[in-house]
C-alpha cells in the first residue's frame, strides 16, 4: 500500500516510531503525533530513559552492594518473619538512620524495587529474591558489575572518541582502563585481586544456571556427536574444559552423564584451580594457561566456555592455534560454548553483553565473525547448536 507523505507504516520498521517526513523540524517530531493534554510521546520517552538509568538503575545497583557488603540480607534472613529496622542495624553494625529509622534511607529504595518487602513502619520482611542473595556466589554479582564494569562502561564514548571511533580490538588498549585510570588490563586485576577473581568466577557459575545447558537433551546429542564409535580407555580424555574457571559445566556434565567413560579434566590457572571446591572427585584438575602449549594431547574434545568472547581475534587465534595443535586429525572436537549473534533480531542481553565485553577490548560474534575466526586457526564448523533464542550456542569444530 502507498502512504502519503509523512504518514507513518505503523510498525514496519520495526520501531513503531512515526517515519519523519524530511520536511518536518526536530521540534515539530518531538511533540507528536500526540492527544491534547498529553506528555509529547517522543519527549517522554527520552525523558523516562534518563530517569530509568539515573533514577532506577544507578540508585538501586547502589543500594544492592550496599546492602551486599553490609550483609544486610543475610541479617533479614531466609524466613518470612518481619525485622526492625533497630535489629537489622544491630546486627549489621550499621547507622539506624542510615538503614531507614524514620527517613527510610536504604530500606525503602531496596523495597520499593522489590528486592525485600515493607511490612510495617519501620519493619521488613526477606523475598525470594534477598534469600538468594544471602548466597556468596548468587550476591557476588553485584560488587563485580559495580566496582570492575561500570566505570569501564560509563567510559566507553569518551574512549571511542579519543580513538576517532575505531572498534576495539586491543586487550590493553581499553575503555576499561580509560575508566579506571590504570595501565592494567580487566584479567590482569583479577589476577592481582583475589577477591574480585572469586566474585568473577561465582558469577560465571551463576551465570549459566537455570538456563539451557549444551549437554541437555534436544541440545547437543552428547550419545551421537562425542560417544558413539569411539572405545575409552581408563587414561582416556573425553572432556578437556579449558579455561573451565571452578569447574561449573565438568560437574553438570558428570550429573547429567554419570556412566560416561573417560576422564574429564578441568583446566585454568593456578589461582583459580587452587580454589576449586565440591568438585566430583572424578574430575581431574590441573593448572594451564591457555595462552601457552596445550598438555593434554589427542583428546576427544576440548570444550571453552566464554573465553575466546573475552579476547580480541589476534589473542583469540592464540588460544586456538594451542588446541588445534593438540587435537587428533579425525577424532577430536573442539566445542565452542558462546553466544552467536543473528544477522537480524538479536537478543537484547547478548547486545549488552557485547557492549560489556567491548569496554575491554573484546566482544560477542556473528556467525560470520565466529566462522573467519575459526577458519582461521585451520578448524572447521561442523554445526552451530543451539536451544532456544537468548542462549548460548555450542559450536562444534573439527580440524580442516
Amino acid at each position: 500500500m502507498k502512504h502519503a507523505e509523512g504518514t507513518s507504516n505503523g510498525d514496519a520498521n520495526g520501531s513503531g516510531v512515526t517515519a519523519p517526513n524530511p520536511k518536518v523540524t526536530l521540534e515539530e517530531l518531538a511533540v507528536s503525533p500526540n492527544l491534547p493534554g498529553q506528555v509529547p510521546r517522543l519527549l517522554e520517552e527520552i525523558a523516562s530513559s534518563g530517569n530509568q538509568y539515573l533514577a532506577a538503575d544507578s540508585t538501586k545497583y547502589a543500594a544492592l552492594e550496599t546492602a551486599v557488603g553490609l550483609n544486610l540480607f543475610a541479617a533479614l534472613g531466609t524466613d518470612d518473619t518481619s525485622k526492625s529496622v533497630a535489629k537489622l542495624a544491630q546486627a549489621t553494625g550499621s547507622d539506624p538512620a542510615l538503614l531507614g529509622i524514620v527517613t527510610g534511607r536504604l530500606m525503602k529504595p531496596l523495597a520499593a524495587v522489590g528486592v525485600i518487602t515493607e511490612t510495617g513502619p519501620d519493619e521488613y520482611a526477606a523475598t525470594s529474591f534477598s534469600k538468594v542473595l544471602t548466597g556468596e556466589k548468587y550476591s557476588d554479582a553485584f560488587p563485580l558489575m559495580t566496582s570492575r564494569f561500570t566505570l569501564g562502561i560509563l567510559a566507553l564514548p569518551a574512549f571511542l572518541e579519543k580513538t576517532n571511533y575505531r572498534n576495539p580490538t586491543s586487550a590493553t588498549d581499553t575503555a576499561f582502563q580509560l575508566g579506571y585510570k590504570t595501565d592494567m588490563g580487566f584479567f590482569g586485576h583479577l589476577q592481582q585481586e583475589p577477591i574480585t577473581a572469586r566474585r568473577f568466577n561465582n558469577h560465571m557459575g551463576v551465570y549459566a544456571q537455570g538456563r539451557a545447558r549444551w549437554m541437555d537433551p534436544g541440545f547437543y546429542p552428547v550419545q551421537e556427536q562425542l560417544i558413539e564409535g569411539t572405545d575409552f580407555g581408563k587414561e582416556d580424555v573425553l572432556l578437556v574444559d579449558v579455561g573451565g574457571s571452578f569447574g561449573h559445566d565438568l560437574l553438570d556434565f558428570r550429573r547429567k552423564w554419570p556412566s560416561v567413560p573417560g576422564r574429564l579434566v578441568l583446566q585454568d590457572l593456578p589461582e583459580v584451580v587452587s580454589s576449586v571446591k565440591d568438585l566430583d572427585p572424578s574430575i581431574d584438575v590441573t593448572a594451564h594457561d591457555f595462552f601457552t602449549e596445550q598438555p593434554i594431547k589427542g583428546a576427544r574434545a576440548y570444550y571453552m566456555h566464554s573465553v575466546l568472547h573475552d579476547w580480541p581475534d589476534n589473542l583469540g587465534r592464540k588460544i586456538l592455534d594451542n588446541l588445534v595443535a593438540a587435537m587428533k586429525p579425525g577424532y577430536s572436537k573442539l566445542l565452542v560454548n558462546e553466544d552467536v549473534i543473528p544477522d537480524t533480531g538479536a537478543y537484547w542481553e547478548t547486545t549488552s553483553l557485547d557492549i560489556i565485553m567491548m569496554q575491554i577490548g573484546s566482544g560477542e560474534r556473528t556467525e560470520r565473525q565466529w566462522r573467519a575466526l575459526l577458519e582461521s586457526a585451520g578448524l572447521v564448523v561442523v554445526n552451530i547448536w543451539t536451544a532456544q533464542r537468548g542462549v548460548e550456542s555450542l559450536i562444534e569444530c573439527e580440524l580442516a
